[in-house]
């Protein structure tokens, strides 16, 4: 199964691709051989592992990746905010920042409040019914919302309740944002450890979403009611950081922070009848196939 290739819906191009997968031959050795399954456990999956790669990534030598990085996955440096020879070292580079305008607000203007937008720039899976659904990157795999969240009482808020799986691939703009207006409180941090988030681990086991560090967010909307906003770090990304400010309100699209080096995953849950997600989404989803599309596109709307 993991020898499969990673196939999703481009929402803006309308046409099934295949993801063009950053270090993919080692992703499945590791989660598809015995040796490598054993190199994961004794020494992949431990955040000394990454917190390495990730001090490699911040020295000045790193630097000379960048170009060929750009030219290798055909990014579009007229969306950054800095010139590419600005940046003195590839994790610079890899939690850039963009133009204001590289990624428009669906919901913005009169009447967009009640739009909810999508939180980064990935491949998304969404599901109407968190409970219900069993398509997680492999049929019969079911998500459990007490293990992810770490608190049985808040679980069972979103009993019934939509969620939004957002993966990020090394490739992708690596700044996360909020879905919908509101007042976030503090981010918790859960730690745990950082096995991939890409469908090659995944398909394997989804108990990697909550056995990896995360942090999560609860944030008031007044008209979306309680969300849940939680990142999720993973092999080479031991480093999430929020540069939001808890109890101060923020508006739908509004930056709440950033990956260092790596994939990584958010992971966005609505409350029961609060969200009407959009069709294309959750059609992609049933057929256990994730949806390309950028920060500030279109979620769904408040029901």
């Amino acid at each position: 199964m993991s020898a499969e290739p990673i196939r999703y819906f481009h929402r803006a191009k309308r046409v099934v691709e295949t993801e063009q997968v950053y270090g993919g031959d080692w992703l499945r050795w590791t989660y598809g051989s015995a040796l490598g399954r054993l190199s994961l456990e004794l020494l992949v999956k431990r955040a000394l592992v990454s917190r390495y790669y990730g001090w490699k990534m911040s020295q000045r030598a790193s630097a000379h990746r960048i170009l060929p990085f750009i030219v290798d996955y055909d990014l579009d440096v007229d969306e950054f905010a800095k010139k590419p020879y600005a940046f003195k070292t590839f994790n610079e580079f890899f939690y850039r920042a963009l133009k204001e305008s590289a990624r428009p607000i669906a919901g913005a203007g009169p009447g967009g409040e009640r739009v909810a937008v999508l939180p980064a720039d990935g491949r998304h899976l969404a599901f109407p019914d968190v409970d219900a659904a069993d398509g997680f990157y492999a049929k019969g795999q079911r998500f459990s919302r007490s293990s992810f969240l770490g608190d049985a009482a808040l679980a069972a808020k979103f009993a019934g309740g939509a969620m939004l799986i957002s993966r990020l691939c090394p490739v992708d703009y690596h700044r996360f944002h909020f879905p919908v207006a509101g007042t976030p409180g503090e981010a918790r941090l859960i730690n745990g450890w950082l096995y991939s988030v890409s469908p090659i681990a995944l398909r394997r086991n989804l108990a990697y979403l909550w056995e990896n560090k995360r942090m999560v967010t609860r944030l008031e909307s007044p008209v979306f009611g309680e969300v849940v906003i939680a990142e999720i770090g993973a092999t080479m990304v031991g480093s999430i950081f929020q540069t939001f400010t808890p109890g101060k309100p923020v508006a739908q699209g509004a930056e709440k922070g950033l990956f260092k080096f790596g994939g990584s995953c958010v992971v966005t849950l609505f409350q029961r009848g609060r969200i009407r997600l959009d069709d294309d989404l959750v059609r992609h989803s049933a057929e256990n196939r994730e949806v390309y599309a950028r920060m500030g596109d279109r979620l769904g709307e408040a029901v």
